[in-house]
């Protein structure tokens, strides 16, 4: 399988997207550059554990993908109150971001059973 016809992958860069777009014109480039950089890791880990050769390497990059999408939520939370970004999206992401983690929860139980 490749990493490409994961739905968690999917998932993730379409948030990532999203995230960039919304934060495009943001005036604040350490909290730009942080909830872009956390957004783009989730996808990135996923696929970089599916090109690893050993299981175990597999399950540490979709572990830190993981907790990148807490960090990501994180920043989406402290954006919304700030205010950066805007409830509407906000509320979406964050919802995208609980549903990308229980998939992560998901795939790394079943490739756990690999050992």
């Amino acid at each position: 399988m490749k990493f490409e016809d994961l739905e968690v992958w999917k998932t993730s860069v379409e948030l990532s997207i999203l995230v960039y777009k919304q934060t495009k014109t943001l005036t604040d480039y350490g909290f730009k550059d942080q909830i872009t950089r956390s957004a783009l890791s989730i996808p990135s880990n996923i696929a970089e554990g599916f090109d690893r050769e050993s299981n175990k390497e597999t399950l540490y990059f979709l572990s830190v993908a993981k907790a990148s999408c807490a960090e990501l939520r994180t920043q989406i939370i402290i954006g919304e109150k700030v205010p950066f970004l805007n409830n509407e999206f906000s509320e979406y992401a964050k919802n995208e971001t609980l549903k990308i983690t229980t998939m992560l929860k998901a795939l790394i139980r079943s490739r756990r059973s690999f050992n």
